[in-house]
């Protein structure tokens, strides 16, 4: 989703769509790498389900923020085990955004990679 790199302020949300192509994805694996951190930042990662009838959007999961280096992982789909800020029990919505936000403009060099599962 997004490549290894120092940023100082969030990208561009993702979209994906998985509905009506016969994919049949129900849950989503992020992996956040944060490799560096300059002073104090914070990097949230959201995922929002998109409602494109009523063009509105609707938070999945939006875990803590991110304020030190480490590998992260995330996941939200059914029958997982809730666990506070990295685990959510909830179907994946067919159209979803994978988001960033950073809490100032302190460099923090990080990924995110993720994969759809049935």
């Amino acid at each position: 989703m997004l490549p290894l790199a120092a940023r100082t302020l969030a990208p561009n949300f993702q979209e994906f769509e998985v509905a009506g192509r016969g994919y049949g994805y129900r849950a989503l694996y992020l992996v956040i790498d944060v490799t560096a951190i300059i002073a104090s930042p914070g990097i949230t990662v959201t995922v929002t389900g998109v409602a494109r009838l009523s063009s509105k959007t609707f938070t999945v999961f939006a875990p803590a923020s991110l304020v030190t280096t480490g590998t992260v992982p995330l996941r939200a789909g059914p029958g997982l085990t809730p666990a506070m800020n990295l685990t959510v029990d909830d179907f994946l919505p067919p159209v979803f955004r994978v988001s960033m936000t950073h809490a100032d403009t302190d460099s923090t060099t990080y990924s995110i990679g993720g994969m759809l599962a049935p």
